[in-house]
């Protein structure tokens, strides 16, 4: 397990004044990099042997939102491997001691100079190490597009969006998508699908179906190839 801590800083907060659910993701993002640092499989090191860790899709469980201010504990830890996919959870903790927000995400192993998955190797298994996974209910890789979308913006994709990696970095997607969701202290979970990696220079469509207390928003070319899914679902609804 790795962990580290912060505070919510002003930067970070929706307008209730606490911890944005994007602000949130970048938390976790990057404690998933430091704890690859730490374990010898950072982005230098990953670069040198032409590897790299994408992120396959996100479940997030949303208790309580720490407030501006507050302290937090930020914890990752790898809860599976299976031939190219790592799985890995996390926990936000604010003051109280809580696991605030839960998350599970799966990321694929890929060699970047073929750009074909490669096998998780038993040494490296063993620099994560290996922890009991989270209680929670797996929605699945996969979220299923609703029919009837209504295409609701389109943009460019913008140079502050592009991480070391050369593609959209993942957290952007949900802030693509942030307008046409409800506000974060109506999110009880969300799900993020990753497709294809959208880079600069392309334009993007947010299309969106909401109904029954959930809202998915599909982020794609015009010509219809889907970069990313975003799905999130109000408090106390049942889907």
């Amino acid at each position: 397990m790795y962990s580290f801590d912060s505070r919510v800083r002003y930067s970070e907060v929706s307008r209730d004044g606490k911890l944005s659910l994007c602000s949130a993701v970048h938390y976790m993002q990057d404690c998933a990099i430091f704890h690859s640092e730490s374990v010898g499989e950072g982005v230098r090191e990953l670069k040198e042997e032409s590897r790299v860790w994408l992120l396959s899709s996100w479940q997030i469980e949303v208790g309580r939102r720490p407030s501006l201010g507050e302290r937090l504990n930020i914890s990752t830890w790898a809860c599976g491997f299976k031939a190219m996919y790592g799985y890995r959870n996390f926990v936000i903790s604010g003051e109280g001691g809580g696991q605030d927000i839960r998350a599970y995400s799966i990321w694929s192993y890929l060699d970047v100079s073929t750009g074909r998955p490669v096998r998780v190797s038993k040494e490296l298994m063993e620099r994560y190490g290996l922890e009991a996974p989270l209680d929670m209910e797996e929605g699945g890789r996969k979220i299923q597009i609703p029919e009837g979308l209504t295409i609701r913006d389109e943009f460019p994709v913008q140079r502050f969006q592009i991480d070391t990696n050369g593609h959209v970095n993942n957290a952007q997607y949900i802030q693509m998508a942030a307008p046409f969701l409800p506000d974060d202290g109506e999110i009880g979970r969300l799900r993020v699908e990753y497709k294809k990696a959208a880079v600069y220079g392309d334009r993007i469509q947010a299309a969106e179906k909401s109904g029954g207390g959930k809202h998915t928003v599909v982020l794609g070319s015009p010509e219809g190839q889907v970069f990313a899914v975003v799905e999130a679902v109000r408090r106390g609804a049942c889907v």
